[in-house]
């Protein structure tokens, strides 16, 4: 008796579920392959590191103070790359000298009113690690830019008041030597995991 009730259940469920009006559908993207179409989604790429390995408690805070510092520049030298190539495309129609250097005015000025505070706020070294995202971002020194942009003379200049406060605008980016830890983090970053 037990069994025929609990085959019954099973059949009325079976059957309800079968004959229901639910029009609820999921569209998916779909790619043919082979003459079959397979729902195909697009996953993100997974990025894994070997874990970090820190011999003394000076290192890991070392590390974490790294991560908070370029988590507050890295968007800034995101910014920095999107914005010198809109610039570049901008200037590259322009024929009149005059009119690329009104131009140039005018986005320093409004780069200024929009993250001028924000940038001389910074500390010392997020100051630092700027300029090198800068370069990993752009593929040129600060100086290579601002001598392409402005001129040598202004380069020359920024670079000799850099100086006095300890930076250097021709550093480079070694992702794989000295600047390993900052490309881990970032990297870190792009993937979501910090």
């Amino acid at each position: 008796m037990r069994i025929f009730l609990l085959s019954s259940i099973l059949l009325c469920s079976l059957g309800l579920s079968l004959f229901s009006q639910d029009t609820t559908r999921i569209a998916l993207p779909v790619k043919i392959v082979l003459g079959d179409t397979l729902p195909a989604i697009d996953l993100n790429g997974v990025v894994i590191l070997p874990p970090g390995r820190y011999d003394y408690h000076n290192e890991a805070a070392r590390f974490d103070r790294l991560t908070y510092n370029i988590r507050i520049v890295y968007p800034y030298a995101r910014l920095a790359g999107i914005k010198l190539k809109q610039i570049k495309s901008v200037l590259d129609t322009m024929t009149n000298e005059k009119r690329r250097k009104a131009f140039l005015r005018k986005s320093e000025k409004e780069l200024d009113a929009q993250f001028g505070n924000q940038l001389r706020d910074m500390t010392y070294s997020q100051g630092k690690i700027l300029i090198k995202l800068i370069y990993r971002e752009t593929g040129s020194s600060t100086f290579a830019i601002v001598k392409e942009l402005k001129g040598g003379f202004n380069a020359f200049f920024w670079q000799t008041l850099a100086r006095l406060f300890g930076y250097d605008l021709k550093t480079l980016y070694d992702p794989k030597g000295s600047d390993e830890p900052i490309e881990r983090i970032v990297k870190m970053i792009n993937a979501g995991a910090i």
